[in-house]
């Protein structure tokens, strides 16, 4: 089938790729309408490697992805001919122990799309868990259903920031998915969230939100911004999501005591962190990896108004112009949060 190929390192080709899969009884075949293009896969595009994870062979990239069900096998009950789902792209094993512990998320046998040797899903169809698809409500479109994908992390961070109505937060950071945290912790019930990074262009799209406050670390302090809006007291909530180890450890200056920080942003090698300081302001860290069970969560949300996620897609490609749409992504665009491929 026609595929998106990461033949090697900055070599892409959009071509026929031998590609089969059965359908099974609890799987369902779904026709490919929207995938996004996630900071993943233009890091394996660029790169040809995140950590241990090496491109060694040719690989379909994209996973995140919503789509048209086209086929379901005979033990599938949940869903029709003709609905219209976004798929969750990491299947764990099922009986490992960290899947009977309730982390599925962190199982290190989970087949995930497009992680080296797996096969992503931008291409014609996929065959897919059923218990892994979603069905996207009457009126929410296939590129809104693969805005989920990403959704799901801020859905899964505001979770273990175990947030309570009325909190304030900070979100340093304001990619892609510093953005998709600040509107989950409003959705989760912050009645402010501030977010912070260096690129004016993406703070301008994050604070077009209402109640989120951009604040530009390249010409203003962070800490004593955040000091004068809350009176001194600073945030109950901070999520790091922007993966840099520049800005480690300042950041924590701008919690207040008690406060709840979870680590999203992922990075290579160590940075400071001062122990003794977070224990006298009884800080506690989370860290999140992906998701567990955030995608109905999301869907929920954007079928009910309270996260608009069309926003933050910044421009469509069509499927025949994919490899154009994988160098604009890479071209680093400050006014860029989500490319989108449209299969339609």
């Amino acid at each position: 089938m026609k595929a998106l190929v990461l033949e090697s390192k900055k070599n892409l080709s959009l071509r026929d790729f031998p590609i089969t899969e059965k359908t099974g009884p609890y799987d369902v075949k779904i026709k490919i309408q929207a995938c996004g293009i996630c900071g993943s896969d233009v890091h394996y595009y660029l790169e040809g490697a995140i950590g241990d994870f090496i491109v060694r062979e040719p690989m379909i990239l994209g996973h995140e992805a919503a789509g048209v069900i086209i086929e379901k096998g005979d033990k599938v009950t949940n869903f029709e001919i003709g609905d219209i789902v976004c798929m969750e792209p990491g299947i764990p094993k099922p009986l490992s122990g960290e899947v009977l512990a309730g982390m599925y998320n962190i199982d290190p046998d989970v087949v995930f799309w497009a992680t080296p040797p797996v096969h992503g899903c931008l291409r014609e169809t996929v065959v897919h868990p059923s218990q892994f698809c979603f069905k996207l409500p009457k009126g929410m479109s296939a590129a809104e259903g693969a805005m989920i994908e990403p959704l799901a992390i801020g859905i899964e961070a505001a979770k273990k920031a175990r947030i309570q109505p009325g909190d304030t937060a900070l979100v340093v950071g304001c990619g892609t998915i510093g953005t998709i945290c600040a509107i989950s912790a409003l959705a989760a019930g912050c009645s402010k969230v501030f977010i912070s990074d260096v690129k004016q262009e993406k703070l301008d799209i994050a604070g077009s939100y209402a109640n989120i406050v951009p604040v530009n670390t390249a010409k203003t302090d962070l800490r004593e911004f955040i000091m004068k809006e809350t009176n001194g007291v600073g945030c109950g909530i901070i999520f790091e999501a922007s993966g840099s180890p520049r800005v480690y450890p300042d950041f924590f200056r701008c919690a207040k005591k008690g406060a709840k920080v979870v680590l999203v942003g992922m990075m290579n090698g160590t940075v400071p962190i001062d122990v003794a300081y977070l224990q006298g302001m009884g800080i506690t860290i989370e860290t999140i990896f992906r998701y567990i069970n955030c995608f109905d969560r999301a869907v929920a949300l954007v079928n009910a108004g309270k996260i608009d996620i069309k926003r933050l897609i910044s421009k469509t490609f069509k499927f025949d112009d994919a490899i154009a749409a994988y160098e604009y992504a890479a071209a680093g665009h400050p006014d860029v949060v989500k490319v989108m491929i449209d299969l339609t």
